[in-house]
């Protein structure tokens, strides 16, 4: 059947996250946020909380975190990880989770880039396809204002982000869901995203087409190996190749 809509992942596929930008803040051997030393200053402000017991509330809370909601692909909010982190501190200031969520997600902003040819080759691909969003990311606001400034938003018919939807890709649940909004059967679909166990994996068993982006990704063969899912139906260096992968497979000029 003929391709009829487009969903692609956000971070690495549509924009860049690039965190070799970022600084990198290692602590007694943890590898944390690079808004770290932002966020520690902001609440330095208003209580007297070391650098060491704040990044142990930070990853003991991450630990908890990932046994309770990530090992189960259930999303868990930038707020509600920030007010897990205040209560470790036994502080109460409830204005202080929404203030460490806007620190945090303004230091990986500046990490952002748009390739300067997705917004023109996503209006190309809107003339004839519907096209979707469907990224794992715990701040909505953040997802949707990286694409608004991106001048890729208005592109899309559908945008699902797990943080709302409180699921996770590979979790099929999300899928649907973008299914669900576009109005699309899975066989009319193809989606595009640099993950294999996320993107491709997750997508697959749906009857959903895939196809892999490597732009951002080291070593495509050596992820390839070592990945235990099924294969992407296409590999794509690029989102420029795109058009032409969809023009070999069959797209349908009829979106509704």
């Amino acid at each position: 059947m003929a391709i009829r809509a487009v969903v692609f992942d956000l971070f690495d596929t549509l924009v860049d996250l690039v965190w070799e930008n970022l600084p990198v803040v290692e602590h007694r051997g943890a590898r944390l946020p690079a808004s770290v030393q932002a966020m520690h200053e902001l609440l330095a402000e208003r209580a007297d909380v070391d650098f060491d017991a704040f990044t142990r509330a930070l990853v003991d809370g991450g630990r908890g975190f990932a046994e309770s909601h990530f090992a189960h692909d259930r999303e868990v909010t930038t707020l509600e990880r920030f007010e897990d982190l205040v209560q470790r501190l036994g502080h109460d200031a409830p204005e202080l989770p929404a203030r460490l969520t806007e620190v945090h997600m303004g230091v990986l902003r500046s990490g952002v880039e748009v390739p300067g040819h997705h917004a023109e080759l996503l209006e190309g691909l809107g003339r004839d396809l519907r096209l979707g969003v469907c990224s794992n990311f715990s701040h909505s606001e953040t997802a949707l204002g990286v694409l608004e400034e991106g001048g890729l938003r208005p592109h899309f018919d559908a945008i699902v982000v797990s943080d709302a939807f409180g699921l996770r890709k590979p979790r099929r649940e999300i899928f649907e869901e973008v299914l669900l909004r576009l109005e699309m059967g899975p066989e009319e679909v193809i989606h595009v995203g640099d993950s294999l166990r996320a993107d491709v994996a997750g997508a697959a068993p749906l009857g959903i087409r895939t196809a892999w982006i490597t732009r951002r990704i080291r070593d495509p063969e050596e992820k390839l190996r070592a990945h235990e899912g099924p294969a992407p139906d296409h590999t794509l260096a690029d989102l420029a190749e795109l058009p032409a992968l969809l023009d070999r497979i069959g797209r349908s000029g009829d979106v509704g």
